[in-house]
């Protein structure tokens, strides 16, 4: 029977894989699949690596016969936008929104911005948000989590900050916010935090940038909270 090939949000809900500890619920059901990594993916007629926004690359999933490929990474290859609705919980392929659709959600090109002196701050996020003075932000998803009415916010920011500084500062500031619970590991190499209190949950992921990005390091947030 041929294969069915299916594109579907992979890498945590588009940018959203450090999210786990933030959106897990009873809506994620854990499969065992495989990476395919022996599966070629052409393009438009040209050959085609998919890749995260650290370059990392990508390999398709197969799934009970069904390989499934990275969305976001695809739908850049065909010059397609895909963004994450966090209010209504799903992907959005191509420009718009169905007519279900709030409209609460506001999103940023797939690149970093340049030559801009001041830092593009996401609305939903708190003014006192730790951000460096030359962070580029991109990836920018905006919205509400779930049906809760807390706002959300994920995205993707370059600076030239040190990962070890960087990585105690947030460490700080979640514990002024008052986090209970704690996943945190920072180094000068890379920054791992998933935190939880009263009123937020965070994941902050960084690490050294690599082609485009080289000699900038590249910082996921996901952010839900007050």
């Amino acid at each position: 029977m041929k294969k069915k090939l299916t594109a579907v949000a992979l890498g945590a809900v588009l940018t959203l894989t450090a999210s786990a500890g933030v959106y897990a619920g009873a809506n994620l059901q854990e499969i065992r699949a495989s990476l395919n990594n022996g599966l070629g993916i052409v393009v438009n007629g040209s050959a085609y690596t998919p890749k995260d926004g650290n370059g990392k690359t990508l390999a398709p999933i197969t799934y009970k016969g069904t390989t499934y490929l990275p969305v976001r990474s695809i739908g850049e290859a065909l010059n397609t936008s895909v963004t994450y609705d966090a209010k209504n919980s799903r992907v959005v392929i191509g420009g718009g929104t169905s007519s279900g659709s709030t409209g609460g959600n506001t999103t940023t090109p797939a690149t970093p911005s340049t030559g801009s002196s001041s830092v593009q701050r996401p609305t939903t996020i708190p003014s006192d948000f730790p951000l460096p003075s030359d962070a580029k932000v991109y990836d920018l998803v905006e919205g509400v989590a779930g049906g809760t009415g807390t706002p959300s916010a994920t995205f993707k920011y370059t600076t030239k900050q040190d990962l070890l500084s960087l990585g105690n500062q947030y460490k700080e500031y979640f514990a002024k916010k008052g986090a209970t619970s704690k996943s945190e590991e920072v180094s000068a190499s890379a920054i791992s935090i998933i935190d939880a209190g009263g009123s937020f949950a965070v994941t902050v992921d960084a690490k050294p940038g690599t082609g485009s990005n080289k000699g900038l390091n590249v910082v996921d947030i996901v952010w839900s909270g007050k």
